[in-house]
């Protein structure tokens, strides 16, 4: 059975956090792995404890809204959900239309669900976020940062099937847009 013995942290980056974990494997071999945190990790009880962000899934009149945005990490354009960092006593709802605003001047017209908290990047992270669905309204308008590149609209159905075909997305962004474009046939 795996079992953890022991973390350490091995860097305090600004906004990541690096730990090593000692655990033992199935075979009851000592092995050694790494993960990186947005918070601070106070032991192995509290890996995974904290909800970090949300990415949001909204629509406005039949149409999804994507956003194409420069992505540091893989060094290229990618299509995305708009999404972002919960900040301290900010509620969920709050942080939506905070991050709605920001990344594309829309505002929140109804919020239809909040889904339970899930893990981002299971492999490396213990970053773990909600996904909302909303309607949004309102105009395009460019409110980030001179750090961001982002460029949102809304697609049609059939948009977002040739986007599926032809661009790279974010993982969430990707399943959200399959299942908008009525690709499931089971």
């Amino acid at each position: 059975m795996m079992k953890l013995l022991h973390m350490e942290k091995v860097k305090d980056g600004k906004y990541l956090k690096n730990y090593e974990l000692t655990y033992l494997n199935k075979a009851g071999k000592e092995k050694k792995y790494e993960i990186v945190s947005r918070s601070e990790i106070s032991g192995p009880e509290a890996i995974g404890g904290r909800v970090s962000g949300l990415s949001i899934v909204a629509f406005h009149e039949g149409k999804m809204l994507l956003l194409r945005e420069f992505r540091m990490g893989v060094n290229r354009f990618v299509y995305n959900l708009c999404a972002g960092m919960l900040n301290e006593g900010e509620s969920l709802e709050e942080c939506i239309q905070r991050e709605l605003y920001e990344e594309t001047g829309l505002n929140v017209k109804k919020i239809h669900t909040i889904l339970p908290p899930s893990f981002a990047a299971v492999a490396f992270s213990d970053v773990k976020t909600q996904v909302a669905f909303v309607d949004v309204e309102g105009v395009f308008a460019d409110h980030t940062s001179e750090n961001e590149q982002i460029s949102a609209d809304f697609y049609t159905k059939e948009e977002v099937k040739e986007l599926l075909e032809t661009e790279e997305f974010s993982s969430r962004a990707q399943i959200a847009a399959f299942f908008f474009a009525g690709n499931p046939s089971f």
